[in-house]
């Protein structure tokens, strides 16, 4: 009702500011003032507040849910001064219902989803019975804070148990991968269970984890599927050594600049369990990666 209100008092005022505008203009041109008819302050205090009440109806029905037939009742509530007791507990009773319907029909299917994206397996009754209590604190026999730590480390099961059903063969083919690629003579395995394989060892500076790096790079998955290259961008990229994921970190402290390797990047030390653009969760990684100088002092990118 307020913005209503300030909308229809900022339209007067913007007439009234045109319309003396316009008188003055007329007036400093010697054309005659125009004669505007006006009502008593009476009057037009009651067609304001008329023209105040457009779009009332369509506010309660759409904003606050109320049935616009029931006009009687709502007249009742718009003449009594001020809320009784018995209408409190009334206001309060009612806003028990509409809340009701919020955890009926959004916050239970939203937890539901959380939980699982295809399948209920929460129990309703229990979920409304906790937020029920919750709110009032009864049968309190532990704080909130530890109910909060319940559910994040249950929500860490669930989405654990979740991504290794939906993307559980990607870690196993990765698995798989490594293992027979680290039989190959050429290929070299750290303890962390980085594979790598020297194309060019270079002979220059060892850089930091804090340095910044300039590289060129083109990446696969175990598949042959390019997901990225800045060859094909024709644009090396520079970035903090510290600042990317640990396998190629790792590497990265190992090359000299002007080496040129292949990484066999574990989904471990990759994305992990991430969706990253074209790369799917638990994805082994391969990587061509050639160093291109220390350039601490040089743009990002």
């Amino acid at each position: 009702m307020k913005k209503l209100i300030l909308f229809a008092l900022c339209a007067s005022l913007s007439l009234g500011m045109s319309a003396a505008k316009k008188t003055t203009k007329k007036k400093n041109s010697k054309q005659p003032v125009e004669v505007v008819d006006t009502v008593s302050v009476d009057v037009f205090s009651y067609h304001f507040g008329r023209a105040n009440s457009n779009g009332l109806k369509n506010y309660l029905a759409q904003r606050m849910g109320i049935d616009t037939t029931f006009v009687v009742d709502f007249l009742k509530g718009f003449e009594q001064a001020e809320l009784t007791e018995a209408d409190k507990r009334e206001k309060a009773r009612l806003a028990g219902i509409e809340i009701r319907q919020q955890v009926e029909e959004q916050v239970y299917p939203g937890a539901s989803k959380q939980v699982n994206d295809s399948t209920d397996i929460l129990n309703k009754a229990l979920f409304v019975q906790g937020f029920r209590e919750g709110f009032t604190g009864e049968n309190a026999t532990i704080s909130m804070d530890s109910t909060q730590k319940i559910v994040k480390k249950q929500m860490e099961y669930y989405h654990k148990v979740n991504m290794e059903k939906k993307y559980g063969a990607n870690r196993i083919a990765g698995e798989e991968f490594l293992k027979a690629n680290a039989k190959k003579d050429s290929v070299k395995v750290t303890p962390s269970g980085l594979q790598y394989k020297v194309l060019t060892m270079g002979t220059g500076e060892l850089p930091k984890k804090e340095d910044k790096v300039k590289v060129n790079y083109e990446g696969h998955l175990i598949d042959g599927t390019e997901f990225d290259s800045s060859y094909k961008r024709n644009k090396p990229v520079t970035f903090p050594v510290g600042q990317v994921i640990a396998g190629w970190t790792e590497a990265l402290c190992m090359m000299p600049v002007g080496s040129k390797w292949m990484l066999y990047v574990p989904q471990e030390l990759a994305y992990k369990d991430r969706e990253q653009a074209k790369i799917p969760p638990f994805s082994c990684l391969i990587f061509t990666v050639e160093l291109l100088g220390i350039d601490n002092e040089g743009p990002k990118n």
